[in-house]
Order: structure tokens, then C-alpha cells, then sequence
């Protein structure tokens, strides 16, 4: 009868008496992914992990499925490995949206053509002057160009020379954490063009798909997603830089996640969070490895694994603490910090099912500590998640007001704030500030026809 792996792993350490964080030294991992790695929860099929508990455990590699030793030449190992396992085959469904992001899709057709012939032709998006484009089709816009220039379409956008390509990614950046959507729609998509007319397949045009990608998984644009993740990875692949193919590993289960592929969205994160190319390096790799090992724990909060999401939040918490409270990875997954580790436990305990804590966890963070606007937008809509699911729909509003304070464009455009807003419309008693709020995201406000003793719906007739 065969045994998988984890199990005659967890047997043969049993029978050698040791502990879990006494196999963790053998073998260099915590005591925590040690048990991961027994009961399954991270899958034991890299070459790599597998021959370190056959060392340590002194099993037979055939056992495990192993062969004989790799080659190695020149320092390399040479033989097939599957540090991150293959995806599942896409499917039609419905697209759920983390975070109550609803299908909510309010067009602005005229809006999204003026926006896009303005930026086509290299001119800010949004003017300086004059009638500003509505904030509500800036998403829109963003999501076209950015397919145009993945397509190889727009080719009149003018490139920035090579010497003033790397300052153009870091104004992207910047645009992205200061949340300017609109300069962000001129910028990124000209750094991919930029990035193919120059032949570049390494970091630069890594760090621009990686930059597309996560607007595109905020914007939830999906199936573009997809697309601009393994492009990302194929650079960052080419690149040869450990951090880069984490953080792709990292977007890959974040979309896997919102595909409601839980089982492969953990085993993507946690595979990649203890490959070898992220052991042994600096801080900024110990901090990769809490990102993943943080969005391993908002994928168990969303798969109902509440005891697996505290467990893996506080593992992440703890990497946090160790690196001295300073905030690293800015550029990568928004900063990483015992403070982002505890505005990712507010989202994911409200996903678990339990606002409470979720908003105690809010109770714990001052704003103004958060690395960016973008987090700071991300602090105020995940409360207003909170407060909406718990029903309390004025303190919902304020938060959502307060996002959108701070950050006006991120909060028009995201389809999170539409589906938020349009679900507190239809359920209960309007005021000024939400219907206005309703307007500013684009969200449609029905306005019923009241006749002397009916209510006659616009275009039905009475």
C-alpha cells in the first residue's frame, strides 16, 4: 500500500522521536511548514525538499519517489525539478470577486473614448484644465490600453529613451502606491512597449508585467490577469532574480485564489515561499517569503480555514517581527511590516466570516503608519467591507468616504467600491452622501417615476 509523502515522513520522524522543530533543523525549515509538509497542507513534490527529508530522516530515496542523485556540472544540478506545480485547466464560471467584488460593469462609453484618444496620442489623461474625464471609467481606460500595448497594438506611443526607461518604471510606481490611475494609463503601458522594442526578457519587463498584473487583479480583470502573470513570469525566469519569480509565483495564487482554485492557489504560494531560491538570501527575501506565506493564509480564510488562516498569519507576523518592524518590498507585494501583515488579518478575517475581529484588527493600525496611499485605501475599503457585512451601513459609508479622501481615483474605479456601493443602494434607506457617492463610482442610481398613487419604473409605463 503506497504512502504519500507527508505521512511516512511524519511516521518516520515519530519513530525517531523527534519533534517537529527538531526535524525543522535538519531539514531548515520552521517547525510550522514541517507540519504543512506532514498533513499535506503544502504539497512534497519539489526534488529539492523531498531529498532533504530523505537526508535527514535517512529514508530511502526510492521511498519517496526519488532517483538516483542529480548530475551536477559546473555547480548546477541538472535534471527535471517541479518547484511550482502546474495549474489547472481554466474554466467558465462565474468570476466571484474577493472583498464583495461583484460582476457591477457601468460602462461610460464616450467617457472611456475621449480618455483613450487623449492618452493615444501621449497627453495626460486627466487634464489639467477643462472638464475633468470621470474618475468611474478610469479602470476601463487603464485596463484597454494596457491590453493594447500586451497585444502589441498603439504603436504611435512614443518610447522613452533606454537611459530613461528604469525612471519612467519608478514615476509608475510611484503612480500606482500614490494611486494615479490616470498617469498610471500613459505610463505602463508604454514601459511594456518599451520593454519589447528593446528585447529586454528580464527585470525590466518583469517589473512592469508584475506592475500590470496587479492592477489588473485590483481592476479584476482576470483573464488579462492571467495573461500579464505569465509573461511576468517568463521574464522574471529569464532574469535569473529569486525575488521576481516569487512575487510572479505570488500574483499566480493570488489569481488562482479569486478562480476559487484554493488547493492550487496554497500549494503555489507555499511552494514558492520555501524554494531554495529564497533561503539563505537577505531581508528582502525573508520578507518575500512572508508575503507568500501571508497569502496562503487569506487563501485558507477564503476556502472556510479559519484555524489555518491564524496559523499562517501569525507564521508571517512572526518573519515580520524578526526583521525588526522595518518595511521592505515597497515596490512588491505594497510593503511588508508587522503593520501590513496586520491590515492583510482585517481582509482576511472578514473573509473567514468574522468582522468583529476583523475590525478589532483595524482598531490595532494607525493609518498614517501604512507604507502608501494605495494601503491606506486598502485599510479604509477593507473596513468598510467589515462594517457592511456586519450591517452596519453608516459606519460602511464613512469608511468608504474616508477612502475615498485619500484616495479618490483608487476608490472610483476599483469594482470592489461599485459592488459595495450598489449593494448598500438596494438595501436600505439612501442619503446624500451615498448617493453621491454612487455617482462619483459610476454606480447607476435608480430613480423611481411617483405618480398620485403609483410608482411607474422608468420605461415600463403605468
Amino acid at each position: 500500500m503506497n504512502v504519500n509523502p507527508g505521512e511516512l515522513v511524519r511516521r518516520t520522524r515519530k519513530e525517531q522521536r523527534l519533534t517537529l522543530a527538531q526535524l525543522g533543523v535538519l531539514t531548515g525549515y520552521s517547525a510550522a511548514q514541517v507540519s504543512r509538509y506532514e498533513r499535506g497542507v503544502s504539497p512534497l513534490t519539489d526534488v529539492v525538499v523531498l531529498r532533504r527529508f530523505a537526508d535527514a530522516l535517512r529514508i530511502a530515496p526510492q521511498a519517496l519517489g526519488l532517483t538516483r542523485q542529480p548530475d551536477v556540472r559546473h555547480g548546477r544540478a541538472i535534471g527535471p525539478t517541479t518547484a511550482y506545480p502546474r495549474l489547472p485547466s481554466p474554466r467558465v464560471a462565474d468570476t466571484t470577486r474577493e472583498d464583495g467584488e461583484g460582476p457591477v460593469r457601468r460602462r461610460q462609453l464616450l467617457a472611456n473614448l475621449a480618455v483613450t484618444a487623449v492618452a493615444a496620442a501621449g497627453a495626460p489623461v486627466l487634464p489639467s484644465s477643462g472638464t475633468p474625464v470621470s474618475e468611474a471609467a478610469l479602470g476601463e481606460v487603464l485596463v484597454g490600453r494596457v491590453r493594447d500595448a500586451m497585444l502589441g497594438l498603439h504603436a504611435g506611443i512614443a518610447i522613452p529613451p533606454a537611459a530613461a526607461v528604469h525612471t519612467d518604471l519608478a514615476r509608475a510606481l510611484a503612480d500606482f502606491h500614490t494611486c494615479r490611475y490616470g498617469s498610471l494609463a500613459v505610463r505602463l503601458p508604454r514601459l511594456i512597449h518599451a520593454g519589447h522594442a528593446s528585447g529586454d526578457e528580464g527585470s525590466l519587463l518583469a517589473q512592469s508585467y508584475l506592475l500590470a498584473t496587479r492592477m489588473l487583479i485590483k481592476l479584476d480583470e482576470q483573464q488579462l490577469g492571467w495573461m500579464a502573470a505569465d509573461r511576468a513570469r517568463q521574464s522574471a525566469e529569464a532574469s535569473g532574480d529569486a525575488l521576481l519569480v516569487a512575487e510572479t509565483a505570488r500574483q499566480l495564487a493570488v489569481l488562482a485564489r479569486k478562480a476559487d482554485w484554493h488547493e492550487q492557489a496554497m500549494s503555489i504560494a507555499l511552494t514558492a515561499a520555501d524554494h531554495p531560491g529564497l533561503r539563505g538570501g537577505g531581508p528582502d527575501h525573508a520578507a518575500e517569503r512572508g508575503l507568500l506565506i501571508q497569502s496562503a493564509a487569506y487563501t485558507a480564510a477564503r476556502a472556510g480555514d479559519t484555524a489555518g488562516m491564524r496559523e499562517l498569519t501569525g507564521e508571517a507576523a512572526a518573519i515580520a517581527k524578526e526583521l525588526g518592524g522595518t518595511t521592505l518590498l515597497r515596490d512588491h507585494g505594497g510593503g511588508f511590516s508587522p503593520t501590513t501583515v496586520q491590515l492583510h488579518r482585517i481582509s482576511a478575517e472578514n473573509s473567514a466570516g468574522d468582522p468583529s475581529t476583523a475590525l478589532a484588527a483595524a482598531r490595532a493600525i494607525a493609518p498614517q503608519s501604512l507604507p502608501s496611499t494605495e494601503r491606506r485605501a486598502r485599510y479604509y475599503t477593507d473596513i468598510a467591507a467589515a462594517y457592511g457585512r456586519w450591517g452596519r451601513r453608516d459606519d460602511c459609508i464613512r469608511a468608504l468616504l474616508a477612502a475615498e479622501h485619500h484616495a479618490p481615483e483608487e476608490t472610483h474605479a476599483r469594482p470592489a467600491v461599485k459592488s459595495l456601493v450598489s449593494g448598500l443602494m438596494v438595501s436600505g434607506r439612501t442619503t446624500t452622501e451615498l448617493r453621491g457617492l454612487a455617482a462619483r463610482v459610476g454606480v447607476l442610481i435608480w430613480h423611481p417615476v411617483r405618480t398620485t398613487d403609483t410608482v411607474v419604473e422608468p420605461g415600463r409605463g403605468g
